[in-house]
C-alpha cells in the first residue's frame, strides 16, 4: 500500500497546549453538533463505469499472477540455498507514544437483531431454526403459534439463523447459508393475535460475517441495515462475481443473483493494490422491508480484508485493517507496531463515503462513538485484524484513543494527524472489554468464555474522550472486566474472581468542569456463580429514576461455551439504588426442561437463549424454552407464572 500521508502543518507542543487550555477556558472541547462541520471534505472516487471497473479487476489480476510466480520463484531458490532479496521495513508509528424495547442496544434508535423481540401484546423468540410466539395480554403467559425461519420446500442444512428483527408486522430472520453463498434474510407475517405465516426468503451475496461479539444486521424504522464482506477472487472465473448481488427463493428453487452494486457505487482509494495482502469489497446493504418486495441497494468501498463495523444514526463505518500473521502460535503479538488500516464513513442516505488513512484496529463494534456531536472517537490497539471471528477476544499491550472530527475525513488520500491518537495504558493480559457511557470511555480486560484465571492487572480505566488534559484515571476492582454496562450516566463492572461472581459499580461526575473523579462506589458479590450469557444482549437494566433501577443478567455455575448448547441455570436480579447494589432474587430455569424439541437446522444458540426482559411494568426471565414471570414483594423477585414453549408442547397452533 502506498505510504500514508501525514498532515503537512503540525502545531508545536507549546502551541498546541496552548490551543487546548483556550479551548478548555471557553468549554470549546465540548461544543453541541452545531458548533461543528460534520460534512466531509472530500468524498471518495467511485468507478465511472463498468468498463473501468472490469478494467481495474484485470489489472490487479496480472499484478496478483505476477506476484504469486516471484513468491514461487523465491521459495524455490531458498530451498536451493539462494540469498533472499532484504525487504524493506515499516515506518515506526506515532501511535505507540419507539416501541418499547427487550434489547440492550449500542445506540439509541438503532436496533440490532436478537433472539427476542415484541410485537403488540406478544413476546415473538428466535430459537433452534424456529420462530414462537408467546402471548402476554391480560396478565397471561400463553403460547399462540410457531413456525420453522427456513423456506418451505428447501433444505436448511448448512444454514444458521441467529438474528430477528421485527417492522410493524414483518419479522425479519437473519441467517447465513453456506449452501446459497451469502446472508439469507426470511420474512414473516404476524397479525394481531400473534399468528405467525411465511412471507419470503431472499440472500444476499456475502462471505462469513460471523463475529463472536457483533451482530450482522440493524434496523432503523423501516430499514434494514447490512455489513457484508466480500472477498474479491481474482483467481476466479470472473471477478464481478464478488461483487453484491441479491436472489430469491420461491417453491424450493433459488433465482441468479442479480447485483445491486452498479460500477457508480463502488469506490476505491488512492492506494495501489498490494498482492500481499488480500481484498475485500466492504459493502453494506439497506433494505426497505416497507414494500411488498425488499428492495436492497448497496455501496462498496475496496479494501483490506480485516474489518469490523458499527453503526451509527445516519452512517455505517467500517475499519480495515491487512490480514497479514501479527500472532505467534502462543497468540501473543508478534510486534506492537500498529498496522495500517483505514477507516470508511458511509452515509445511510446513499451520499458516497468518505475515508481516513489510520494505525491500529478497533477492538470491536463498541471502541467507536459517534454521539452526533462532529467527532468520532475509536478505541485502538496496535496489533489486530478487525472483528473477525474471536479476534476480539485477543489481548492488548498498545492502546490509543483516536478522536477525529467528522470533517476530517475526505477522499482517502489523507491521514488522521499524529495528535489524533492518544496513548492508553494497556491491560497486561486478558480480553479488553470497552463501553462509552456519558464522557467516558471506559476499558478493562477479563476471560469472556472461561473462568477467570488469576490475572496481574483487575482494574477498570476511565477516560474523559472530549478532555485530552484530564488523567486516565485507574480504578483497582480486585476482579476481571468481563462486561460493562450503564447505569443511567454511571457503569457497573462484570467479572470473575475465582469461582466467583463481582458487580462493582463506578460513580461517573459528568460535569465538565466538576472537581469529582470517577470512582467505584459499591461492590456486590454472588458466590460459585459466572455469567450464562457473554454477549451485550443478556444484560438489560431498567431505570426507574435517576438514582435507581433493576438489573438483570442471566447466571450459571462455570463460564465456558456450554452457553452455547445449554440455557442458564437462571436469570439474577439486583436492585440499584444509589449505586448500592443488593440482590432481589433470581428466576430460575426447571431442570426437565423439554430439549427434545426435534430440531432441523441451527442447533447452537451461537447469539444465547436466555435473557433479562423488562416489558409493561413486568419482569420475565427467558431462559431456552421456558418463560418465567416474576414479581417482586417485600424485596424479593417471587415466581408467578411460568410457560414451557417448546414445539413438542400441546395446545400450540403451527404455522406452514
Amino acid at each position: 500500500m502506498k505510504k500514508v500521508k501525514r498532515a503537512a502543518v503540525t502545531p508545536s507542543a507549546g502551541l498546541l497546549g496552548a490551543i487546548i487550555a483556550l479551548s478548555v477556558l471557553l468549554g470549546c472541547l465540548l461544543l453541541p453538533s452545531h458548533g461543528i462541520a460534520k460534512t466531509p471534505k472530500k468524498t471518495l472516487a467511485a468507478f465511472a463505469s463498468e468498463t473501468e471497473l472490469q478494467q481495474w479487476f484485470k489489472k490487479n489480476s496480472d499484478t496478483l499472477n505476477a506476484y504469486r510466480a516471484r513468491q514461487q520463484t523465491e521459495r524455490m531458490l531458498q530451498r536451493q540455498g539462494a540469498p533472499m532479496a532484504p525487504v524493506a521495513s515499516a515506518p515506526p508509528s506515532p501511535m505507540a507514544a419507539e416501541a418499547e424495547s427487550v434489547t440492550n442496544v449500542q445506540t439509541a434508535g438503532v436496533d440490532e437483531g436478537g433472539i427476542v423481540k415484541v410485537h403488540g401484546d406478544h413476546l415473538v423468540m428466535l430459537r433452534r431454526g424456529r420462530l414462537f410466539t408467546v402471548g402476554i395480554g391480560d396478565g397471561r403467559l400463553e403460547p399462540i403459534s410457531f413456525i420453522d425461519v427456513f423456506a418451505p420446500g428447501t433444505n436448511p442444512g448448512r444454514a444458521w439463523y441467529d438474528e430477528m428483527l421485527i417492522s410493524g408486522d414483518t419479522i425479519i430472520v437473519i441467517g447465513y447459508s453456506y449452501s446459497h453463498g451469502g446472508t439469507e434474510v426470511g420474512l414473516f407475517n404476524i397479525d394481531n393475535q400473534g399468528n405467525l405465516s411465511y412471507g419470503a426468503t431472499y440472500v444476499l451475496r456475502s462471505n462469513d460475517y460471523y463475529s463472536s461479539r457483533n451482530y450482522a444486521s440493524r434496523l432503523i424504522g423501516n430499514k434494514l441495515i447490512f455489513y457484508t464482506p466480500l472477498r474479491i477472487n481474482f483467481s476466479g472465473r470472473d471477478v464481478m462475481n464478488s461483487l453484491p448481488a441479491v436472489k430469491q427463493i420461491e417453491k424450493g428453487r433459488a433465482s441468479e443473483f442479480k447485483r445491486i452494486a452498479p460500477a457508480r457505487r463502488i469506490y476505491r482509494t488512492d492506494d495501489d493494490f498490494d498482492p500481499s495482502i488480500p481484498l475485500a469489497l466492504h459493502s453494506v446493504q439497506v433494505c426497505d422491508i416497507g414494500k411488498a418486495t425488499m428492495r436492497c441497494e448497496a455501496t462498496g468501498v475496496l479494501g483490506p480484508l480485516g474489518r469490523e463495523f458499527y453503526v451509527a444514526g445516519d452512517a455505517v463505518y467500517v475499519w480495515t485493517t491487512p490480514t497479514r500473521p501479527v500472532f505467534d502460535q502462543s497468540a501473543r503479538p508478534v510486534s506492537d507496531q500498529p498496522v495500517s488500516s483505514a477507516v470508511f464513513r458511509m452515509p445511510l442516505d446513499g451520499g458516497a463515503p468518505s475515508a481516513l488513512k489510520t494505525l491500529g484496529a478497533p477492538v470491536d463494534q463498541f471502541s467507536f462513538l459517534d454521539r452526533n456531536d462532529g467527532y468520532l472517537q475509536v478505541l485502538l490497539r496496535a496489533e489486530g485484524r478487525g472483528g473477525q471471528m474471536w479476534a476480539s477476544e485477543i489481548g492488548s499491550q498498545n492502546l490509543a484513543l483516536m478522536r477525529v472530527p467528522l470533517s476530517a475525513f475526505n477522499d482517502g488520500t489523507e491521514a488522521a494527524p499524529p495528535d489524533s491518537y492518544r496513548p492508553l495504558p494497556a491491560p497486561s493480559s486478558g480480553s479488553i472489554q470497552n463501553r462509552y457511557i456519558g464522557q467516558y470511555l471506559l476499558y478493562g480486560a477479563g476471560n469472556t468464555w472461561v473462568r477467570s484465571q488469576k490475572q496481574s492487572d483487575q482494574a477498570l480505566r476511565a477516560v474523559a474522550f472530549a478532555r485530552p488534559t484530564e488523567s486516565v484515571f485507574s480504578l483497582p476492582l480486585g476482579h476481571s472486566v468481563d462486561r460493562i454496562e450503564a447505569l443511567g450516566d454511571n457503569a457497573v463492572a462484570v467479572g470473575t474472581r475465582g469461582k466467583d461472581l463481582y458487580f462493582t459499580t463506578i460513580s461517573l461526575p459528568q460535569q465538565a468542569f466538576s472537581a469529582a473523579r470517577p470512582s467505584i462506589a459499591h461492590n456486590y458479590t454472588l458466590k460459585d456463580a459466572s455469567q450464562g450469557e457473554t454477549r451485550s444482549h443478556g444484560f438489560f437494566y431498567r431505570s426507574t429514576n435517576d438514582n435507581e433501577g433493576i438489573i438483570g443478567l442471566p447466571v450459571r455455575d462455570e463460564a465456558t461455551s456450554r452457553q452455547l448448547r445449554e440455557t442458564s441455570a437462571s436469570v439474577l436480579f439486583l436492585k440499584n439504588n444509589s449505586l448500592r447494589l443488593s440482590e432481589l432474587g433470581a428466576l430460575a430455569a426447571s431442570a426437565n426442561v423439554n430439549q427434545d424439541d426435534g430440531c432441523k437446522v441451527s442447533c447452537v444458540d451461537w447469539y444465547g437463549n436466555s435473557r433479562p426482559l423488562f416489558l409493561k411494568n413486568r419482569i420475565f426471565a427467558l431462559m431456552g424454552y421456558e418463560l418465567v414471570e416474576g414479581v417482586i414483594r417485600n424485596g424479593r423477585m417471587i415466581e408467578v407464572l411460568r410457560v414451557d414453549y417448546s414445539p413438542k408442547q400441546s395446545g400450540w397452533q403451527r404455522e406452514r
